[in-house]
């Protein structure tokens, strides 16, 4: 089993600015702070992993910049060239909650292209698998706006690559990130060529979006499943809903390449989620999703990297994840398992089970 992973230091260099979590500090009533989409929770989900030995284990993809082309193969020629000119000019605001800070363009654009090399390697057999830490993040992305921290749709970009230079029929995502994977959505929501999966917190982020009768149109009517769960979903309720909702639609879909945007702020101590999985819930998460794509796509399954903001945990979710990918064993244990575990309502519960099954329904629509 070989794993690919992509990192860059100038991922972490994308800068945010002083905010109060979401909120500009404006130097008379919010006391500047760090912004919530800082760099360390990518910092310390990587260093864990060199810290456990698996770094070494693991094949280093070098990250390329993507081209405009590939760029404007979902967003519009206007929106790059404003996120472009917001870089060389001082920054500003990208779109809502999106800061493009000087030099993020070029930074995006290597997010971009670090996605895009993970899959080449995929798709090329050089590895089974590969994970893409970048920032920043991408599944909010709109075709012309930036939107909630992302400013070019990386998993979207893929995809649409993967159709028009790889010789690809048919990419799946599944976004696990607790915020509704809208941007990627947006990108298929009129094609079949893409399936579109999202397990998310109900109403969160964007609250008019990822509602379960939201299915597409035209051609791509049937392909968009959203699993809009309610908040404080545990453990029970996302190995439920892979099991009855998301592992059926991808053996019906039967893609060519699993793509999964993938945000670890459904944890339980997230700042920014009120849902409570920990890095034994991911693990589980991850082994379902190989094994379906053994079965469909010869293994191919390619994660970037969405949000996550607790700086304790995620590296602990994170290093779930790469340990089953690699099929690895570090030996490291995640402090925060036993707590998180042992939280009250982890198993599946009653209106969690009632959203899940309404969402079943929705897999016989999958051709």
């Amino acid at each position: 089993m070989k794993t690919g992973f992509v990192w860059h230091e100038s991922y972490a260099w994308h800068d945010t600015g002083s905010h109060a979590a979401l909120i500009p500090a404006d130097g008379k009533t919010v006391q500047p702070d760090t912004h919530g989409e800082d760099p360390e929770t990518k910092r310390r989900f990587r260093n864990l992993l060199e810290m456990s030995g698996l770094w070494d284990e693991l094949q280093q993809i070098k990250p390329r910049m993507a081209t405009e082309e590939d760029v404007l193969r979902f967003h519009t020629r206007d929106y790059l060239e404003r996120v472009k000119h917001l870089s060389a000019n001082g920054g500003g605001e990208a779109g809502p909650l999106t800061v493009c800070a000087p030099g993020s363009y070029e930074i995006a654009l290597r997010s971009t292209g670090g996605v895009l090399a993970a899959m080449d390697a995929v798709l090329n057999g050089d590895v089974n698998n590969a994970y893409a830490l970048v920032r920043p993040p991408g599944h909010h992305a709109m075709p012309d706006e930036g939107q909630g921290f992302c400013l070019f749709g990386n998993a979207a970009i893929a995809g649409k690559v993967a159709l028009a230079e790889r010789g690809l029929e048919r990419v799946a995502f599944v976004d696990w990130d607790v915020h509704h994977g809208n941007g990627t959505e947006a990108a298929f929501w009129s094609d079949s060529r893409g399936l579109t999966i999202s397990i998310h917190q109900d109403r969160f982020f964007p609250a008019d979006r990822g509602l379960i009768h939201q299915m597409g149109e035209g051609d791509g009517e049937g392909y968009n499943i959203n699993l809009p769960m309610p908040p404080g979903s545990g453990v029970g309720a996302y190995v439920a809903a892979f099991e009855r909702v998301v592992v059926p639609a991808l053996r019906r879909y039967k893609p060519e390449l699993i793509v999964v945007p993938s945000g670890f702020d459904a944890g339980a101590m997230d700042p920014f989620g009120r849902n409570m999985m920990h890095s034994d819930g991911y693990r589980q998460l991850t082994r379902m999703l190989m094994a379906v794509a053994d079965e469909v796509c010869d293994g191919r399954l390619l994660m970037c990297h969405e949000g996550g903001y607790s700086r304790a945990t995620v590296p602990f979710y994170g290093l779930a994840v790469m340990e089953e990918l690699s099929g690895i064993d570090t030996g490291v244990a995640d402090p925060f398992l036993e707590m998180v575990s042992g939280f009250a309502g982890q198993e599946l519960q009653p209106h969690q089970e009632q959203v899940i099954e309404n969402a079943r329904e929705l897999v016989y629509r999958v051709g």
